[in-house]
């Protein structure tokens, strides 16, 4: 009825005269970079050679000149050079500004990369494949991803903004689709149902559960799966998921182009001021061969950034990525007992299982450690086959000498792609673009199939080579798994160098590194709360926020070496550690961590306290402008200990102090002291939580423990000392989630006590079984099997149970999932 069969009609006569095509649109690179005189392959030349004579003072290996001289031919045959002078200019523009940038995935494979300063992997010391990296037969844009400092990147997007203008230059999209939980919610509005309802909703289903589970779920939030409304519901559901929710930006995917891109692709206005968004998903860009650049953020930068100029402060010494050298033994023990929390990639509890297992001795076990734990080896079932051999448990064999080369770093179990990719070239005879095809089609034999045909090429390549079809068959079934999930070499060792860095930081200087890491939240798997409790267990000494001493940021404040530091009981301690961690300077707590307040609060407390110290609460409150909000919020976060004492008489003297006019701001009403009785240990730790989410005081869990104990709930301390096998009960605060989907539906639970942290081991019988115990507990309890092998200790669950009631009203929150 809307549309009459007429104009159905005209619609397609109008269509038949189309004539336009995808294959009409010609992207071109900016080409402003290249200097009068020069062309793009010269200075690109130019730029390689002297970044090579940069990295090499000594003189430039030759083995690299050759790989350098074949990447420039390839790079110049497929007219590429605009995409690597546009990375290298925004990378040249990040150093400018002292950002902290590094290239990492595939691009790493790239001595060229390496010579411009894009990529931090010394080709001198690793097997590159270039053809991973960029190849004539595939003939589209290589993929640069070059990470920066999380909380500076905006300053790198407004300069390419700046640089090439709004018109030419947008971010990607990236197509958000219906998932169940979506579904449930936006569908729950649609149909008129409340916002409580809607909210119940969103809890039915967990993010791994399929979504037939729906109707189960759904019972046990209180609906009923017979009625129509709920039936109408879940067939709704159904029909939903996967279609396209919304469009979001791209995590930082910039496309740039010689001339207006709305010319090639529809762009609009973003969100966020002073950005410019394309409309169409990152893939369908790749498929029309546009210059993509990855942009990217990452905390863990930030946080180095942070870490190195405080050491220089306190120790006037100046660190960079590069100076720290990868070979500290003191470093590697602590990596091996696990003592990761904080550090890059390999503080998950999945990577915190393997590192006692894998025992880390030099920088290349730990480019091996960021990689196997992933689900490309794990699916692949190479992860316990490397481990014997690492331990001397099963000899390092290989199929023939024309293997070993590729095999022999990784004890002849391949890890990497590239590895993958060099077997079907040495073993089948692939060409380097042939193997790079099979690799391409792994990734995507799940969604479109088409593996035959490879199958077929590689037995018969192997066979041509001497090899049976047993061995054939194994690493298909290898290569099968790294498709979508397998690490580039390349990229898992820019990543491990960056956990080296963090560790190293967090061996030596753990004033410094949690004090980064604190200032540089939210990141990483652990609440600021386990990060100060790690700290103390290093010896730091942890001094409270107060006005009277903090900045918005955590600072570092010179401790007396006399007045030995508070170590809190836990797994780790100063005399057991690997690390030598005396003279270190206090941590002082930042009001940055106080919840609600903004920084311009901090940054007015500390202005006023510049100008002259704070005589009491009315002249804080007088010179640092607060209004009613800060002041009761830093009366309730213990920040004003020092100008009115406990929380109550601090509660008292903000609600008689406020702002006054200008006219009247040194005008002074002296006032008799009132005494008021002290909050209890109870109600501070509570309030603790309440305003920052951790306290300085006793732990939590210490408050209940002689309940605990009635309840025969063990510590984590306790639990170190049984045997294996004993069955037992633990309970602790749930700081942690996750589910990894190669877990085989295990759940694993993180908890702490006022003694150290306990992991928990959620089989799928025991998750379906006690669903809300597992998902919605705050102090968790856990009947299980204490299982101890080769250095990594889990407690199996049986039964779970909540013992939030113990907590009152104690404000906790865990990460989960992510």
């Amino acid at each position: 009825e809307i549309y009459p069969a007429e104009l159905l009609e005209a619609g397609v006569r109008i269509a038949a005269r189309c004539s336009f095509s995808l294959d009409a649109l010609r992207y071109e690179y900016p080409h402003e970079l290249v200097p009068e005189g020069e062309t793009p392959a010269s200075y690109l030349r130019r730029l390689t050679l002297e970044g090579a004579r940069g990295r090499w003072p000594e003189g430039v290996p030759g083995r690299v000149l050759e790989q350098v001289e074949s990447e420039l031919a390839t790079i110049a045959e497929l007219r590429y050079e605009f995409f690597f002078l546009t990375v290298h200019d925004i990378v040249a523009e990040a150093r400018r500004r002292q950002i902290l940038c590094q290239g990492r995935g595939s691009a790493a494979n790239s001595a060229v990369c390496f010579c411009l300063g894009i990529t931090e992997v010394d080709p001198a010391k690793a097997r590159l494949l270039f053809a991973r990296f960029l190849s004539k037969e595939r003939n589209e844009p290589p993929d640069i991803d070059v990470d920066f400092e999380h909380e500076r990147r905006e300053e790198i997007l407004q300069y390419v903004y700046a640089k090439y203008g709004r018109h030419r230059a947008a971010l990607a999209a990236t197509v958000v689709s219906y998932r169940p939980k979506s579904a449930l919610r936006d569908l729950g509005r649609a149909l008129g149902l409340t916002l409580d309802q809607v909210e119940r909703f969103g809890k039915a289903l967990a993010w791994w559960e399929d979504s037939s589970e729906l109707p189960q779920r759904l019972a046990e939030q209180g609906f009923d799966p017979a009625a129509a409304q709920t039936r109408r519901l879940l067939k709704l559901v159904e029909q939903l998921l996967g279609f396209p929710r919304h469009l979001s930006q791209h995590v930082g995917g910039f496309v740039i182009s010689e001339h207006a891109l709305s010319e090639l692709v529809p762009v609009e206005n973003a969100a966020m001021p002073d950005r410019t968004i394309i409309q169409w998903d990152k893939d369908d860009l790749e498929t029309l061969g546009l210059l993509k650049v990855d942009c990217l953020a990452l905390g863990m930068l930030t946080a180095l950034h942070r870490a190195f100029d405080l050491v220089k402060q306190v120790r006037g010494v100046a660190h960079t990525i590069a100076s720290i050298e990868h070979d500290d033994p003191k470093t590697f023990e602590m990596i091996r007992a696990s003592d990761t929390i904080g550090v890059f990639q390999i503080e998950s509890r999945a990577q915190m299982s393997m590192l006692p297992r894998l025992k880390p001795e030099k920088f290349y076990d730990l480019v091996v450690e960021v990689a196997i734990v992933r689900p490309g080896p794990i699916q692949g079932k190479m992860v316990h086959p490397y481990l014997r051999r690492k331990n001397g448990e099963e000899a390092v064999e290989f199929p023939s000498e024309a293997i070993r080369p590729v095999l022999e770093r990784t004890l002849g179990v391949p890890i990497f792609q590239e590895q993958v990719m060099d077997l079907a070239i040495v073993a089948a005879g692939f060409a380097p673009e042939e193997a790079d095809g099979l690799r391409r089609a792994m990734a995507a034999w799940k969604r479109h199939g088409g593996l035959e045909p490879w199958r077929q090429r590689l037995f018969a390549g192997m066979r041509a080579h001497g090899y049976d079809d047993d061995f054939a068959a194994r690493i298909f079934e290898q290569i099968k798994g790294f498709g979508s999930y397998g690490f580039p070499e390349s990229h898992a060792a820019s990543f491990a160098k960056l956990a080296y860095v963090s560790a190293w930081l967090k061996c030596h200087e753990p004033a410094a590194f949690t004090c980064a890491l604190l200032n540089s939240q939210p990141m990483g798997f652990y609440a600021p709360s386990q990060l100060v409790q790690d700290a103390q267990r290093h010896g730091v000494e942890v001094r409270g926020v107060d006005v009277c001493h903090s900045d918005w940021d955590c600072t570092l404040e010179a401790r007396p070496e006399a007045v030995p530091p508070k170590v809190v009981p836990g797994p780790r301690v100063v005399a057991d550690g690997p690390c030598e961690v005396t003279s270190q300077p206090a941590l002082r707590l930042g009001l940055r961590q106080v919840r609600g307040l903004k920084a311009s609060c901090g940054e007015r407390v500390s202005s006023a306290r510049a100008a002259a110290p704070f005589e009491d609460v009315a002249d804080l409150v007088a010179r640092a402008r607060l209004d009613a909000f800060e002041r009761g919020r830093l009366a309730d976060a213990g920040a004003l200990r020092t100008l009115a004492g406990h929380r109550h008489r601090a509660r008292w003297a903000v609600q008689g102090a406020e702002a006054p006019p200008r006219v009247l701001e040194h005008a002074r009403i002296a006032e008799a002291p009132i005494r008021l009785k002290p909050p209890s240990t109870r109600r501070d730790v509570h309030q603790d939580y309440a305003t920052m989410g951790l306290t300085l005081g006793p732990h939590p869990v210490a408050l209940i423990r002689q309940a605990l104990r009635a309840r025969h709930a063990r510590t984590a301390t306790e639990l170190g000392r049984l045997p294996h096998g004993s069955r037992t009960r633990a309970a602790g605060l749930v700081i942690g989630r996750q589910h990894p989907e190669t877990a085989s539906g295990i759940t694993f639970v993180t908890i702490e006590d006022e003694t150290g942290i306990v992991n928990i081991v959620v089989r799928l019988e025991t998750a379906h079984a006690q669903r809300r115990e597992l998902l919605e507990s705050r102090l968790l309890a856990v009947d299980g099997t204490l299982e101890r092998v080769e250095g990594v200790q889990h407690l199996i669950a049986r039964r779970l149970h909540s013992y939030d009631p113990l907590l009152g009203d104690l404000q906790t929150h865990s990460r989960d999932f992510h």
